[in-house]
């Protein structure tokens, strides 16, 4: 099963920047509706209002959230300030409504494919109006190619602000190094698996190999008393890291995607461990809802089921 779940994956990775295939769905007046249907459970909506109101209702439930307005590779400068004060006024409101929320975001939504000055002139904003607000940052990881760029930029802005956090990708095989680096920072590591398609020789492909290395970031960050999201899915790796006792860690949260393994998330709030839901909003939803099938492969029959339903 897991050799078909891998080839799954993969077919579903080199769909996900296909535009003609994307702007065929969301312009056809047949399949649109249809697989809408499927996406509202993953996207809270388009809007900012649906976004935090999604946020309400889990707040209500005792859970923290991550919040990102989805979107990356923005080419014009004018959309990378539009994008910028989005995320601005999603902190205010964040902020004025005192949730205990964090905001997510990809540096090239806000100008990392234009200037290094552009991008990080937008990210220093963000950081000082999410400090006013007491609102945590967490810097998205995208494809390898970006992977110093990013780094770079997140050491520059973490020498002033400790409330930027940074995501890295366990499945690369360069991460190992870059752990070490990024446990001499203050801001929160978020360990992902990876779900982004890469070249073959760079990557760790799904497998336990990858599992015993993820656990192994894990316990480094721990032993460092850093602070730290476990963000996956996989429950043989949270049972295997609660057995440990890692998940009961002061400094550590396990976070999941918002309408993925909602049982799974529940179970371990209910264990009194730090808990976070991962929550999108925007137009943008076709790269983000591939990923997360092929990041997850099982979520395609709820995606399929939300659709007949």
């Amino acid at each position: 099963m897991l050799k078909e779940e891998n080839r799954f994956s993969k077919a579903l990775k080199s769909i996900a920047r296909d535009q003609e295939l994307k702007a065929y769905l969301q312009n056809s007046n047949e399949l649109f509706p249809i697989f809408m249907k499927g996406v509202n459970r993953f996207v809270a909506g388009e809007t900012r209002t649906e976004g935090l109101e999604r946020v309400r209702n889990l707040d209500s439930k005792g859970y923290k959230v991550s919040l990102e307005f989805i979107g990356e590779n923005t080419t014009s400068e004018e959309e990378c300030i539009l994008a910028k004060n989005e995320f601005k006024e999603l902190i205010k409101e964040l902020g004025k409504n005192q949730m205990d929320a964090t905001v997510s975001f990809d540096l090239s939504h806000i100008g990392m494919m234009i200037s290094d000055t552009l991008v990080f002139t937008n990210l220093e904003e963000l950081a000082k109006e999410a400090q006013k607000h007491n609102i945590q940052l967490m810097i998205s990881m995208e494809e390898s190619q970006k992977t110093d760029k990013i780094l770079s930029l997140y050491k520059r802005i973490s020498k002033t602000f400790a409330n930027v956090g940074i995501t890295l990708q366990v499945h690369l095989k360069r991460s190992s190094i870059d752990l070490q680096d990024l446990l001499e920072t203050p801001g929160r590591i978020r360990l992902v698996k990876g779900a982004y398609q890469e070249s073959e020789g760079i990557y760790i492909p799904r497998s336990e190999e990858l599992n015993k290395r993820y656990i192994e970031f894990v316990s480094m960050c721990i032993d460092s008393n850093h602070p730290l999201s476990i963000a996956t899915h996989d429950e043989n790796i949270l049972m295997g890291l609660k057995a440990k006792g890692f998940l009961n860690s002061p400094n550590v949260e396990v976070e999941m995607l918002d309408g993925v393994r909602g049982d799974l998330l529940k179970s371990l709030k209910e264990d009194n461990i730090q808990t976070k839901v991962y929550v999108t909003y925007g137009s943008e939803w076709y790269l983000y809802l591939v990923h997360r099938i092929a990041e997850y492969p099982p979520n395609i029959y709820t995606f399929i089921s939300d659709i007949i339903e």
